[in-house]
């Protein structure tokens, strides 16, 4: 087969032995693990030994073939297949390439470049394949050779039952195979060479140390004997010494349950993996024992680096519970930590904090993600710097870094939350020719015996940061459960999910409340729409509750969007009632008047109502037009074609110039409530709505107060020149499906 002078013999003597050898235990047992490994259907063993008979000296090459499979029918008709192409099997013993046959397709392929096969070989797998019932798919190993031992392990599948499952990717399954074609192909040519122990001294010691595994063979003492010269050079054993005395007092208890298994008969060979510290560098070695069937007792150590494979598993797990960024723990190590010491036996006084950087995203933007990431690794470091001894920072994510603060309680942990926003505070930050402030946000939360779990402290340290953030950044909050703006975030993070539920069930109504006139008889209802939310008990929730979380939680838009479409749809169905108001106004926030989708979706659903259009009036805040003057000067390029009209609502709150009014072609102005509700008794507030009244006159703009509580405060706002009043003395948010008529009713001042 491989040599012309060879006789090749499949039944004889020799080949039955080789097939008693492929059906022992250790053999079964390598092959089990095996097919575990790669999830395969079966597994095709072809062993060759070549040998001289002790009698005659004749050369004789023994031959034995072996179907692993969990159905033996199939096993058997496989092997009596494989028999049948003798040429098959001779190829098999001395390929020395790798692949799939029939090969995979490119896409399957792409995680491993398989050698090519030779031609003879592809030729008589392809008639092989060809002659089988049920269709398979064979991964070909290189034939291991081993002294006078050869060995080919053919893993199969079966295509009706899939490929390699996902956990085995393609370029480690040639390893596994080829890892255990070495093992079994040791054992074989260990075996062979044991046989001739007694008769072949000198040749089993040449071929002992010709075997390319460290091996030793271990005396009853627990001393190594013999060693060959891989485990010479590879190993610190030394001939006649413990082998107990290279290994660390640790793993003794291991290795000596090892050694007694075999010992005792309880297997034919058991394994360890222990580490040896070779030159300083720490080493893992899988360790196995078996019998060596000599008279002295004897046990073979056979010794395999797997160092390789331990540093690939500290890497996964490093890369699984590190950021790859910084080097500090991840969210998933993080939270490991704080629920290991909130499920210790004896739970210690601790602090867990959440960290913000500020306006890092400007960092980004201004210089590019390169600079963001230095920037986060800068941190990074100070904040380890910056901590006390055995506290724990962790990268959460983003810009956001946890810290774990172990026996602390308030105070101290105030004073860390102190040292590190003022020494951040005081970091430059420079990138090129750009030199950027550093500050953080910082959030605090105490758990202790009475904390249930570990994601209410992270909850709680996370809420404390959004309110170190909203009162001004760079600076620190510590949760308190009494906290006013601790039970106004949570309220509002309620409402956000009420909201949500609300938008999708249609659980909102809209309101009206009368804009009268003061210094005019129009003789149809002026009017703005207000909304409440309807609870599942049928009572209403004041916008006041649920407008703010709307803005925090970006639901704005949504919210203004749901408004004008159901006001459109109700004057659409009540075009009677639409035609005889004077006007309607509707509020617009300052996100939807930032929102591009929004404003597009606003003015394609106003094209699709020009006969409702005219009556409408839309009011944006006189912070929102003043902080966006740009999209409000849009807004009204976008009004003003279609016939509505804008209004600046809370006027006089917060501008500090009339300059921006230049800009602004507006229709109303409603004059903030706090210069109205006091206007009787307050001497200021009179002057400021006279001036405001003067400067509507010279600039063509109608103005409206709002709070008229009584009819006092109606009839001065009228001597000041106010063209429209609202407030509860004119009329109360009423529902909009209780409005029968357009027409007006006039108030008492008329």
């Amino acid at each position: 087969m491989i040599d012309s002078e060879l006789e090749s013999i499949w039944v004889s003597k020799q080949s039955s032995e080789l097939n008693s050898l492929l059906s022992s235990e250790q053999v079964t047992a390598e092959v089990d693990v095996l097919l575990q490994q790669l999830g395969c259907d079966g597994v095709v063993a072809i062993l060759s030994q070549v040998s001289e008979h002790i009698t005659s000296g004749f050369v004789v090459q023994a031959n034995a073939l072996k179907v692993f499979e969990s159905n033996s029918q199939n096993a058997e008709m496989l092997g009596l297949s494989l028999v049948s192409f003798p040429v098959l099997c001779e190829q098999l013993l001395v390929n020395q390439h790798s692949g799939f046959f029939p090969s995979r397709s490119s896409s399957e392929s792409d995680e491993f470049e398989q050698s090519p096969l030779s031609e003879l070989l592809t030729n008589e797998l392809s008639q092989f394949c060809s002659t089988l019932t049920t269709p398979i798919q064979l991964q070909i190993n290189h034939c291991v050779v081993i002294g006078s031992s050869r060995l080919s392990l053919i893993p199969y599948f079966h295509q009706a039952n899939g490929l390699i499952s996902e956990n085995n990717k393609k370029s480690k399954v040639f390893y596994k195979g080829n890892e255990s074609s070495l093992k079994l192909c040791s054992y074989a040519e260990l075996t062979r060479v044991s046989e001739l122990l007694n008769n072949k001294e000198i040749q089993y010691l040449e071929l002992f140390q010709q075997l390319p595994v460290a091996c030793a063979l271990i005396d009853i003492d627990d001393n190594v004997s013999k060693q060959n010269q891989v485990a010479s050079h590879n190993l610190p054993l030394r001939l006649n010494e413990s082998l107990f005395s290279v290994i660390n007092s640790d793993d003794h208890l291991l290795l000596e349950d090892c050694l007694h298994i075999v010992r005792e008969g309880a297997l034919h060979q058991s394994w360890c993996e222990i580490p040896l510290i070779i030159a300083g560098v720490k080493h893992w070695y899988k360790m196995s024992f078996c019998r060596a069937l000599d008279i002295e007792n004897h046990l073979l150590m056979m010794v395999e680096d797997i160092s390789e494979r331990y540093r690939l598993a500290d890497e996964l797990s490093f890369q699984s519970n590190y950021d790859p960024l910084t080097g500090l723990p991840n969210r998933v190590q993080f939270e490991a930590m704080l629920e290991e010491a909130i499920d210790a036996k004896e739970r210690l006084p601790a602090c867990v904090a959440f960290l913000d950087l500020d306006q890092f995203q400007v960092i980004n933007d201004v210089s590019g993600h390169k600079a963001g990431d230095e920037l986060l690794c800068q941190v990074s470091k100070r904040l380890s710097l910056l901590l006390r001894t055995g506290d724990i920072v962790a990268r959460l994510g983003g810009d956001e870094f946890g810290i774990l603060m172990f026996h602390a309680d308030k105070e101290s942990a105030e004073q860390v939350a102190n040292r590190i926003c003022q020494q951040l505070s005081e970091h430059e930050f420079i990138w090129g020719e750009i030199t950027h402030n550093v500050s953080i946000s910082m959030g605090l939360s105490e758990f202790d015996a009475r904390s249930s779990d570990i994601y209410s402290v992270m909850s709680q340290a996370d809420a404390a940061c959004r309110i170190a953030k909203e009162d001004g950044r760079n600076r620190w909050h510590f949760y308190s459960k009494n906290d006013p703006q601790m039970h106004q975030l949570y309220n509002q993070m309620l409402a956000s999910v009420d909201i949500i539920s609300a938008l999708a069930l249609n659980q909102f109504e809209l309101f009206f409340q009368l804009i009268e006139p003061l210094s005019s008889d129009e003789s149809g209802i002026h009017m703005e729409i207000l909304l409440r939310m309807v609870q599942e008990d049928g009572r209403y929730v004041s916008p006041g509750v649920f407008l703010p979380a709307a803005e925090r939680y970006n639901l704005a838009s949504r919210i203004d969007r749901w408004v004008i479409d159901n006001l459109l749809k109700w004057g659409a169905r009540h075009m009677d009632i639409w035609e005889q108001l004077s006007m309607v106004s509707v509020n617009l926030s300052a996100l939807s008047l930032s929102d591009s989708k929004f404003m597009s979706w606003l003015e394609m659903r106003l094209m699709v109502e020009p006969d409702l259009v005219s009556k409408l009036c839309f009011e944006i805040t006189e912070t929102a037009a003043v902080s966006q003057l740009e999209q409000a000067t849009a807004l009204i390029d976008l009004l003003q074609p279609l016939g509505c009209k804008l209004a600046l609502d809370d006027f006089g709150s917060g501008f500090s110039s009339f300059a921006y009014l230049k800009c602004l072609d507006v229709d109303y102005v409603k004059i903030d409530g706090q210069f109205v509700v006091n206007v009787c008794d307050d001497r200021s507030d009179k002057a400021i709505v006279s001036a405001i009244c003067q400067l509507g006159k010279d600039m063509d703009f109608e103005v409206i107060g709002e709070f008229v509580e009584s009819e006092a405060i109606g009839r001065l706002l009228q001597e000041l020149g106010v063209d429209y009043g609202q407030g509860y003395a004119i009329g109360k948010p009423t529902r909009l499906i209780e409005l029968a008529s357009g027409v007006r009713i006039p108030w008492v001042l008329h």
